[in-house]
């Protein structure tokens, strides 16, 4: 039989500690919680999309403030309900971020994609992304798909190509179409003073889309435009613009701040839906062609 030597130990030496095999792994979680509190990165929430109560809303994507608000990861769908679908997918998901001061809340959307397509013209899509919420924060929630009749949905829609006239790109013929041969416009000769009426007569003449009232191209003042839904093919121009919109290029894709009237319901917190979607242009993607989420909740930190 063998002898046990259970609970004995060689005269004279110190006990063997067995502390440290119980609390290593308490030391270990708590090292990797310490270096994740320093590593810069915002917190997860994982449930929902989270929407931080500052003092104001930040309107650049690389704002210090959006190192603290909760990071929600959405995961998007293909639009294959209504024509045109999409079949493909392209973009599996989204990044969304949310500051509110109580007035106006501020989402910041961050997706990858490895081109940048910001260029206008014949068979040339942009990138693009937007946030929708319901116009009524009601429990039972309209249709996702952009509303339903008599149950409308506010939409606030970015678009790469215009973010890049803003940042100074003149969309001039030599810009967008470099190997092309131009001898004259009319709207340029030298004898139209830049400015006059003359000029301006003779540069709508040239320009028949906004002439006929298509505000979607040409020169802009804003990244973004507000638009109202009643269901898929009834999307139209909202009645006044009250977001405002800032788009970056990461080294991996796009991070878009997009900010809005928060709705009055939730000025003092609460929580309600939010909607998201992704347009990929090297994809052809656009219009109904897109990844979207379904509805999303969010909410909205109350007044301290």
């Amino acid at each position: 039989m063998r002898e046990s030597t259970r609970g004995t130990r060689t005269p004279g030496a110190s006990p063997a500690p067995l502390w440290p095999m119980a609390v290593a792994p308490i030391l270990v979680a708590l090292a990797m919680t310490l270096a994740g509190c320093g590593s810069g990165e915002p917190p997860a929430s994982p449930a929902e999309v989270a929407a931080m109560r500052l003092a104001s809303v930040p309107a650049d994507p690389a704002d210090a403030a959006w190192r603290k608000a909760p990071v929600h990861t959405a995961a998007l769908l293909l639009q294959d309900l209504v024509e045109p679908r999409l079949m493909t997918p392209s973009t599996t998901q989204v990044r969304v971020q949310a500051i509110t001061d109580g007035a106006r809340i501020a989402f910041r959307l961050e997706w990858a994609d490895s081109a940048a397509d910001n260029l206008p013209g014949a068979a040339r899509f942009s990138d693009a992304c937007a946030v929708q919420l319901p116009s009524k924060i009601e429990a039972d929630m309209p249709a996702p798909q952009m509303g339903e009749p008599g149950r409308p949905v506010e939409i606030a829609y970015w678009r790469a190509s215009w973010q890049a006239t803003l940042d100074g790109r003149k969309d001039t013929i030599d810009t967008l179409y470099p190997n092309a041969s131009v001898d004259h416009y009319p709207f340029e000769a030298p004898s139209l003073k830049p400015g006059s009426p003359a000029q301006s007569e003779m540069a709508a003449r040239y320009a028949p889309a906004r002439a006929l009232g298509n505000m979607m191209e040409g020169p802009r003042g804003r990244s973004v435009q507000d638009l109202v839904a009643e269901g898929p093919g009834t999307i139209r121009p909202a009645a006044d613009s009250r977001s405002n919109a800032k788009g970056s290029r990461a080294g991996h894709g796009w991070i878009v701040v997009i900010d809005r009237p928060l709705p009055a319901a939730l000025s003092n917190g609460g929580r309600s839906q939010a909607a998201f979607a992704v347009w990929e242009g090297s994809k052809d993607e656009v219009g109904s062609r897109k990844m979207r989420t379904a509805w999303t909740q969010f909410s909205v930190e109350g007044r301290s």
